[in-house]
């Protein structure tokens, strides 16, 4: 299967990218590769649940389902635009009936992207810094790290204003064991090892090693002890670090009110509302019925057409843009529940 890198207009012929701000869609098209298919090979079978969304760039594709369904997709066709067989667990094998090329965006990158644009007011400019990694790369480790899964996608954009980019040395010590908790680290430059005292070994013991989009240094901030370990730098590299109060707000606290697809048809039949922040091309593809769409980058201009006495089920395809919307309208005084999953889950309805 060979690779080569997509052009930034040729993303731009797919939706929802052709949302995405010219800084993010050329950072995006940097790491998006053009795949190749042969006829008769399968790109996905019905029932994965692989997060990458997919887009046909060339040939043609067979989508059937498990129940005899079957639909054709010819790549520059109107249907070629949007993503391939989106929902997870996926309901369609999808077969190449001649020679095909698509691309694969890893599902959560995107999701983030799209999150980014739509939350703030900035520019990735502001960001950029003068010194390698450039801004688009160090955000994009960041977002790969599993920390950054963790946390409500509201609070990424604080996140990034607030880390510290920190130069090292080989040799040099990031954390001492027995120091109180500062800081959280995540590297995003050079490899880092861990050791641990111990009575019968003050040199250290060694416990692992830190590469590239590893974090750090949240155990002694969650528990509010003192460092269990010694990092050390073992090349030359870069770190972002984040405050522990930071941290404890913007990563550790609960922020958001959370409910599955059960919960939020009874809010919906108690006088609750669908909120979809999705983007309106998204929205005519599939939705919740009776749902208000309202895409992310309008909830601030559109918030006077919401009524404040009415519980909103914020939703999106997976969650990360609902969140987003929610913490925005809870600024505000609205009361709001995040649908867990998003609408993606193969346990919601599709009208």
């Amino acid at each position: 299967m060979s690779e080569d890198k997509i052009d930034i207009e040729t993303l731009r012929g797919f939706t929802p990218l052709d949302g995405l701000k010219r800084e993010n869609i050329a950072a995006l098209a940097k790491k998006t590769d053009v795949r190749k298919l042969g006829s008769g090979e399968l790109l996905f079978k019905a029932g994965d649940t692989d997060k990458r969304t997919f887009y046909l760039t060339a040939g043609t594709l067979e989508l059937a389902s498990n129940t005899g369904d079957s639909k054709t997709i010819r790549a520059g066709s109107e249907d070629a635009r949007s993503p391939l067989a989106p929902m997870l667990p996926r309901r369609f094998t999808a077969k190449a009936i001649d020679d095909v090329e698509f691309i694969s965006i890893d599902t959560d990158l995107l999701d983030v992207m799209l999150t980014w644009d739509q939350t703030g007011d900035y520019e990735v400019s502001e960001m950029t810094m003068s010194q390698e990694p450039t801004a688009d790369d160090w955000m994009s480790t960041l977002l790969h790290t599993q920390a950054f899964h963790r946390i409500p996608p509201a609070n990424i954009q604080a996140i990034f204003m607030r880390m510290q980019r920190v130069n090292l040395k080989a040799g040099e010590v990031v954390i001492k064991q027995g120091d109180e908790g500062d800081f959280f680290y995540v590297i995003i430059q050079g490899s880092a090892v861990v050791t641990r005292e111990t009575p019968l070994n003050n040199e250290g013991i060694k416990l692992a090693d830190l590469a590239v989009g590893d974090s750090f240094g949240e155990e002694a901030l969650i528990a509010d002890t003192r460092r269990n370990a010694t990092i050390r730098m073992v090349t030359d590299g870069t770190v972002m670090r984040l405050g522990k109060q930071d941290f404890n707000t913007l990563m550790n606290e609960p922020m958001l009110d959370w409910v599955d697809h059960d919960a939020a048809r009874e809010i919906i039949a108690g006088g609750g509302r669908w909120l979809d922040v999705r983007l309106p091309s998204e929205f005519e593809t599939h939705h919740e019925g009776d749902a208000i769409n309202i895409p992310l980058y309008f909830i601030r201009l559109k918030v006077s057409q919401l009524d404040p006495n009415t519980t909103y089920v914020v939703c999106c395809d997976t969650g990360r843009r609902s969140s987003a919307g929610a913490y925005i309208l809870n600024e505000r005084g609205f009361t709001t529940k995040v649908l867990k999953g998003g609408l993606n889950m193969s346990a919601l309805s599709v009208d």
